[in-house]
């Protein structure tokens, strides 16, 4: 049996070595910032269920937090995964460490677990006597795209 194995070039040895410029953009965006939201869209206008409802989950919480639309360029989303070993959008960070997903997020959200990381003081639940959620505060800190 002939196997041929694959000898990285030097150019492909050249670019893995280099800084990744955008790696890291979004470490110090993450580092930067205590709350970050990487979703699709803005939380404005969410671009997938599922940032829709992470969004909704911190703004009812009502803590400030900052986004970034992975859209905006698809090289986001690929370095953004790569140093998260996440694979799925939005991705949540707080105190620069990956919470989790819109599951993740909005299980924490049910339990009272998100309030109580973020240091908020509505927990989940504390909403209208009929059991519905409090109406969300706006409550997010915009972040412009300079990731790309």
């Amino acid at each position: 049996m002939n196997q041929t194995q694959a000898t990285p070039q030097a150019s492909d040895v050249a670019a893995d070595s280099q800084p990744n410029a955008l790696r890291e953009q979004i470490r110090e965006a993450i580092a930067g910032n205590d709350v970050i939201l990487f979703m699709k869209g803005t939380p404005e206008a969410p671009a997938c269920g599922f940032s829709a409802r992470t969004v909704a989950s911190l703004e009812a919480v009502g803590t400030a937090f900052a986004s970034v639309d992975v859209l905006a360029d698809p090289r986001i989303r690929q370095e953004l995964s790569a140093l998260s070993n996440w694979p799925t959008i939005p991705q949540l960070f707080v105190s620069g460490e990956l919470v989790g997903g819109c599951d993740i997020v909005t299980e924490m959200y049910d339990s009272g677990e998100l309030a109580q990381l973020l240091g908020a003081e509505d927990a989940a639940g504390a909403g209208t006597a009929a059991g519905e959620p409090a109406v969300p505060a706006t409550g997010f800190t915009p972040v412009e795209n300079h990731l790309g």
